[in-house]
């Protein structure tokens, strides 16, 4: 029987969810002095701290776009709030995230749900039993995570069936949670509200993926569908309309390998434009197996898509280090100095 049809089951479910995950604050805590004292020391540590450089170096350099990818969980393992911080202080111009980063976590905690701390450990036929989902030592209520994609078709059938690109539609979903928002300040709003456009150029492999499909199924001659072609040309756009680009990638994946092309597509339109000058990705895949999503900005640099000069890979689980990096960068205050892009308008 397929996990979506499955019946709910098991009267222990409250056990297995009953701590909520609670997000970093990054204003909360000031780590500035233990970035400066990494920059002393060696190894993951000395990469953090060069890291936390080149990011303030993106923040204060006038002319440098900031791209934030996300791939991975970390949202749903307590980074959510820090990432519509950065938003929200001016230290992030467009995103390019997976689907389930910017659906099943964040849109999904801004209609009321949690995703709640759990075990490893746990035997996860007893998890099935009980109708919860596990990411590592994170479970989500699956009967939630399935009123989440009915919301994505809601949405859907209210709005012109035609095509759209992912940041269209995650548009429409920040207008509907501006009204009808459970949790206030979701990634997604504090995108809304501040033209930060959201790019997830495999939306369908989440929620949404899920709520389009009951969509079409339930409009199978007049529905929507999403364009990722013209997506890519958007994202294209707002690399050509930045003097300079410098990236913050969160693992790797579609997302990191997304904003990279923009460069190389620009190049095939005839257009002239600068690889991204800034780069820092924080990941903990290994780079032996030729994989996309474990090469390294040197790599990417023989593709012509990431100048070598200011970047830095540091090999870490990003919940560890990347609250020290945000903290810092919001606590020396140079995203007050930055004009904001609004790059969301240019395709009103």
């Amino acid at each position: 029987m397929s996990k979506k049809n499955s019946p709910a089951a098991g009267h222990n479910k409250k056990s297995f969810l009953n701590k909520p995950i609670e997000h970093i604050d990054i204003t909360k805590f000031d780590a500035r002095d233990i970035i400066k004292s990494m920059s002393k020391m060696s190894f993951t540590s000395r990469d953090t701290a060069n890291a936390s450089k080149i990011f303030n170096e993106m923040i204060e350099d006038k002319s440098c776009s900031i791209f934030l990818t996300l791939a991975g969980s970390t949202s749903a393992g307590g980074c959510m709030k820090l990432y519509s911080d950065l938003v929200k202080y001016n230290m992030v111009d467009a995103i390019v995230a997976t689907g389930a980063s910017i659906v099943d976590m964040d849109f999904f905690e801004a209609l009321g749900f949690k995703h709640y701390q759990g075990s490893q450990f746990e035997d996860d036929t007893k998890l099935r039993e009980n109708y919860v989902d596990r990411i590592y030592d994170t479970y989500i209520d699956e009967e939630e995570l399935q009123a989440c994609d009915q919301k994505i078709c809601d949405i859907a059938n209210s709005l012109e069936p035609k095509t759209y690109t992912s940041r269209e539609f995650i548009s429409e979903m920040g207008r509907y949670l501006k009204k009808n928002s459970k949790k206030k300040d979701s990634l997604i709003e504090t995108a809304f509200d501040n033209n930060v456009p959201i790019f997830c150029p495999a939306f369908t492999d989440s929620s949404a993926g899920f709520g389009l499909v009951m969509h079409q199924e339930q409009n199978p001659n007049k529905h929507l569908t999403i364009d990722s072609i013209r997506e890519f040309r958007e994202l294209t756009e707002i690399k050509l309309r930045s003097k300079q680009s410098g990236l913050l990638m969160i693992g790797g994946g579609v997302p990191k390998n997304f904003i990279q092309d923009t460069v190389v597509c620009a190049e095939l339109l005839g257009k002239k434009v600068d690889m991204h000058k800034y780069a820092v990705q924080i990941t903990v895949a290994d780079t032996r197996d030729g994989a996309c999503s474990s090469s390294t900005l040197k790599e990417a640099s023989s593709w012509g898509k990431v100048d070598i000069s200011k970047e830095q890979m540091v090999f870490a689980e990003a919940t560890s280090v990347l609250p020290l990096i945000a903290s810092d960068a919001f606590h020396r205050k140079n995203w007050k100095k930055r004009d904001k892009r609004e790059f969301s308008k240019i395709f009103k």
